[in-house]
């Protein structure tokens, strides 16, 4: 890597999905300001997130966001050394709003411009509350869009080991909570009512891909849930929302756990971290914490406001590809489907 005599501060852009987001970061590590604005309450009534409008509140919020963490962080766009944003993967019309933003301010300011993975911003919150924490390390990334179990080798360099075949594990609970009657979003409700409901009251699968022990499906478990309501509605019985949550919960996480666990002996880690918004599931942390616990390797995760979609992790992503030279011009284009590792 560059060697880097002065502090970096990175202004730093998210605007993937349904958060918009901007955050002002030093060094990596240090948060100077972290602003969100959640369009979670407009997007309830449909059930989950709407594209186009999830683009056009974007549009009306980029600039408040972006002003509102300067001033947090009291510092103008003089005083910042590099614009950073996310470019994929995401809702194209969501990410365009944030990159669109970032090359006006980075080029207004004259400043570098550097645009970062949204995965490797979730692995890259973990560095913020982790100053002790670097690569090599394993890393869950859990999400309503991605589910992917990442060899971090270094700063910007990973394998991927295992990644979902079909759903998501944050989409299947959004589709099983809103099947139960929870509605959306999924997670947090079926994290709640689960602690009221017994996780062995039903036995629901927990799918093995053959070609790759790492890879992880969803979908089944999902129709396994639907299989079981539809059949208590014919038969005419009722059924417990809480056991349904905390049995299809147990099986969610089980999954999880035993691929991270199979992974991190294999490849003999010390070091363990999770990331992602299902990342602040209570009951996958703590089944993290025990396994890894029992597997005497050390456990990291980011606190809740850093598991869901924010700037501060790009931030915290973009000091690293800054340091190592990585520069984008004023072409640089949103990538809805970037794979990690990815360099455009």
């Amino acid at each position: 890597m560059n060697q880097i005599n002065e502090d970096v501060i990175i202004l730093a852009i998210e605007s993937s999905c349904d958060e918009t987001a901007a955050a002002v970061v030093k060094n990596g590590r240090e948060v100077l300001s972290n602003v969100i604005y959640s369009q979670i309450d407009l997007h309830t009534v449909y059930g989950g997130v709407v594209p186009e409008i999830a683009s056009r509140k974007h549009i009306e919020k980029i600039n408040q966001v972006v002003d509102q963490a300067l001033k947090n962080a009291n510092m103008t766009l003089q005083d910042v050394t590099a614009v950073a944003v996310t470019y994929g993967p995401g809702l194209v019309g969501a990410l365009l709003v944030g990159v669109s933003a970032a090359k006006a301010l980075a080029f207004a300011a004259q400043k570098p411009l550097v645009g970062v993975h949204h995965i490797e911003g979730h692995i890259s919150a973990n560095y913020i509350e982790n100053s002790e924490l670097e690569p090599p390390f394993l890393c869950l990334v859990v999400s309503g869009g991605h589910s992917h179990l990442v060899m971090v080798k270094d700063y910007g360099e990973y394998e991927i080991l295992g990644k979902t075949r079909d759903d998501a594990a944050g989409e299947a609970f959004d589709k099983v909570a809103r099947a139960i009657g929870l509605g959306y979003p999924g997670g947090p409700k079926i994290d709640k009512v689960s602690r009221e409901g017994n996780p062995d009251a039903i036995r629901f699968p927990r799918a093995k891909v053959e070609d790759n022990v790492y890879d992880f499906s969803f979908s089944g478990l999902k129709s396994a849930v639907l299989n079981y309501l539809n059949g208590c509605q014919m038969k005419g019985e009722s059924f417990s929302q809480a056991d349904v949550a905390a049995s299809f919960q147990k099986a969610v996480v089980d999954v999880l756990v035993d691929h991270s666990m199979q992974g991190v002996k294999t490849y003999g880690m010390k070091k363990f971290a999770v990331a992602g918004g299902v990342a602040s599931n209570s009951h996958l942390r703590e089944a993290l914490t025990e396994a890894c616990r029992k597997n005497k390797v050390t456990f990291y995760h980011p606190s809740p406001v850093y598991c869901t979609d924010n700037a501060a992790m790009i931030g915290a992503a973009a000091y690293y590809e800054y340091i190592k030279g990585v520069r984008h011009g004023w072409d640089l284009n949103a990538v809805p489907s970037l794979r990690l590792g990815e360099r455009i």
